[in-house]
């Protein structure tokens, strides 16, 4: 029956862990999704910019 203590004293630093976890980004939601949004067109640019350039330069394989 002694075990009672001890088990709230788990749950108390369970909820203290996750509590810090949940704050260790330090973004609301709005910004957080905003930063995602920033770095997802970051990575559109990138991919287009990649398109835009040949695999293989043209003086590379044409001249032996």
């Amino acid at each position: 029956m002694s075990r009672g203590n001890q088990r709230e004293k788990a749950r108390e630093a369970t909820q203290k862990k996750l509590a810090a976890q949940k704050k260790a980004h330090g973004m609301s939601g709005s910004e957080l999704a905003k930063a995602k949004e920033i770095a997802a067109q970051k990575m559109r640019e990138k991919q287009a910019a990649g398109m835009r350039q040949p695999v293989f330069p043209t003086d590379a394989h044409c001249n032996p």
